[in-house]
């Protein structure tokens, strides 16, 4: 990272970190603005005519993206194939075909209208449908609707083919996967977008090729031009426009001492993580999708803690097959044997819809019928998913984690259906482990304070940080006015995490953590000392919690949890492990 920065003083941008790493290098912009489409009449005679063009459009379209796919199953993001083949079948929906072909016979309009008013009026469906994964898919369609648009037009555009000389930072209002897959690290030094988070596919393609990234920079667009010089922090999720000498040398310093970090994973995988004095501690990873199983492997994660099996049902209209959810399962399964692979039953409702479940809009849906209240209402659904996991558990070692559990009747309501899904296999005499342990996720109030009933019920325990801490506080956790209240230090949270963990092992239950407080360096250190050794993270941060357990022994793990337990609010908290951890963990919590 080496330049003259310029006189002018710098500007700070946030957005979310995409894909860990920094780079100092010259803006190319990409320009993702919508084709102009000129709105034209036709008339009836010419008809077919325009929806000849359309299905001319249409395989050229679906050629070009699986000559993508093709190439990038030979590069670092070859898992992610998949996702350019999904593009591929929206771009054949017979659905969206429809719609175009009845604009054009109906309203008359040429078929690049009739397009556009048919991709519009779906995105526009699903971003206004209040939930965050079908969102996502809204920005998907809409590039399915550029990608046929510029078939129409005969003038396809690759963000690389202009490309020449030093690597460059890709900036852009949001990039498709066609155009994220084909960059490499010898030309692009960076991506930054105006949109997207850290599931959305430009974030998950740039952890795969391993290219720093920063997503969501709102009016980046506004800020930087074509060859400004930028840095890209994708440790702490900003970007500097004109950085001066002192950020540029910080910066440097940073980014040696996470390649050091990154080397130091690499040539440590395969090792259990331990602390300093040999305490084993087990580090599993949360899993979304079948494709961020490689990246969690390559990083040592030691099975999968929490696997959210709900993104099979949330952009469908009739829910997935029980025999597609075995394939995706055993794979997954298959992917980390001999290791754990906790698999949630489907987790929808909240900010997680599904049509295939045709629930009613509710007006409170965070405390509304979700999680295991939706899947006892829907029991067919749930004895398929049941039936599928124990058909793919012979593949591997897995377990069944139930969420949202508030009562001990759900539990008992669940392990009935469990019962009933093994019958049902027996009759068939299709294969199955005969015990698979059933858990139940502590992530309300009420099942944490009854940890010790539950823990008679249940065969594992597995805290839910995330919706403990909203639930406990009385905190959106969506809210961005809200965040500094909801945080997982406040007494109160760690209260009932030390209930769950007495209950658990008064019972001689299995207990495990998962969410956003297990991937913080020092939370995990705390937790350690509280007797939580089994964590479950976001895969990109198991290298730094295992760095971070290395460096202190477990008599200082309890140390520090034993200082904090005087502690009225979540800032005292913070203030007594960073006094007590930050001379020994600081290079891990600039990020």
């Amino acid at each position: 990272m080496v330049s003259s920065p310029s006189e002018a003083p710098s500007i700070v941008l946030h957005g979310l970190a995409g894909s860990a790493g920094l780079a100092y290098a010259s803006v190319h912009v990409v320009d993702t603005r919508r084709p102009a489409v000129v709105h034209r009449r036709v008339q009836p005679e010419q008809e077919d005519e325009e929806l000849d063009r359309y299905d001319l459009a249409v395989a050229s379209a679906a050629r070009g993206l699986l000559e993508v796919a093709e190439r990038v199953r030979s590069s670092p993001a070859r898992v992610e194939a998949s996702i350019l083949e999904a593009y591929v079948l929206m771009v054949k929906d017979e659905t969206l075909r429809q719609r175009v072909a009845a604009l054009v016979r109906d309203e008359r309009m040429g078929v690049e209208w009739a397009l556009e008013r048919a991709i519009d009026a779906m995105a526009s469906a699903l971003a206004g449908a209040g939930d965050s994964y079908l969102a996502e898919r809204s920005h998907d369609l809409r590039f399915v609707g550029e990608r046929l648009q510029r078939a129409l037009s005969g003038r396809p555009r690759g963000a690389m083919a202009s490309l020449t000389g030093e690597p460059v930072i890709i900036v852009a209002h949001d990039l498709s996967p066609a155009e994220t897959a084909g960059f490499t690290r010898e030309r692009v030094a960076a991506l930054v977008t105006e949109v997207g988070t850290r599931t959305s596919h430009t974030a998950i393609l740039a952890r795969a090729l391993h290219i720093p990234a920063v997503v969501g920079v709102a009016d980046v667009l506004a800020h930087v031009a074509e060859g400004d010089r930028i840095l890209v922090d994708g440790l702490r999720g900003r970007v500097v426009v004109r950085p001066d000498t002192e950020l540029l040398a910080d910066a440097g310093a940073r980014a040696e001492r996470h390649e050091a970090l990154e080397r130091g994973r690499r040539a440590g995988r395969g090792r259990s993580p331990t602390t300093r004095c040999g305490r084993s501690v087990a580090l599993r990873a949360n899993l979304e999708l079948p494709s961020e199983a490689r990246e969690a492997a390559e990083v040592g994660a030691q099975g999968v803690g929490l696997y959210r099996t709900e993104f099979l049902y949330v952009d469908r209209v009739e829910a997935p097959s029980e025999q597609e959810q075995y394939e995706t399962y055993r794979g997954v399964l298959e992917s980390f044997h001999p290791h754990p692979v906790t698999l949630r039953t489907f987790d929808l409702g909240s900010d997680k819809a599904s049509p295939a479940f045709g629930a009613a809009p509710e007006a409170n849906p965070a405390l509304g019928v979700r999680g295991v209240r939706l899947a006892l209402a829907r029991p067919e659904l749930l004895l398929a998913q049941l039936r599928a996991i124990l058909r793919a558990a012979v593949h591997g070692t897995a377990r069944i984690m139930i969420p949202m559990v508030a009562t001990l009747g759900e539990v008992a309501q669940v392990k009935a259906l469990v019962e009933l899904a093994a019958g049902e296999l027996r009759e068939r005499r299709e294969p199955f482990p005969e015990a698979v342990p059933l858990g139940v996720m502590i992530e309300v109030p009420s099942a944490a304070l009854l940890a010790d009933a539950l823990a008679r019920e249940a065969e594992f325990f597995s805290i839910g940080t995330n919706d403990l801490v909203q639930y406990t506080l009385g905190v959106d956790r969506a809210s961005a006015a809200l965040a500094r209240l909801g945080s997982y230090w406040d007494p109160a949270v760690l209260r009932l995490v030390r209930g769950v963990v007495a209950a658990a092992g008064a019972r001689r239950r299995p207990l495990a953590l998962c969410g956003a407080m297990a991937s913080d360096p020092l939370s995990a250190v705390l937790l350690v000392g509280m007797g939580v050794c089994d964590l479950s993270m976001e895969p990109s941060a198991l290298p730094h919690v295992a760095e971070a357990l290395s460096r202190v022994t477990l008599a200082e793990a309890e140390e520090v949890a034993r200082a904090i337990e005087g502690a009225t609010e979540s800032r005292e908290v913070e203030q007594i492990l960073r006094a007590r951890l930050e001379s020994r963990l600081g290079d891990l919590l600039e990020g």
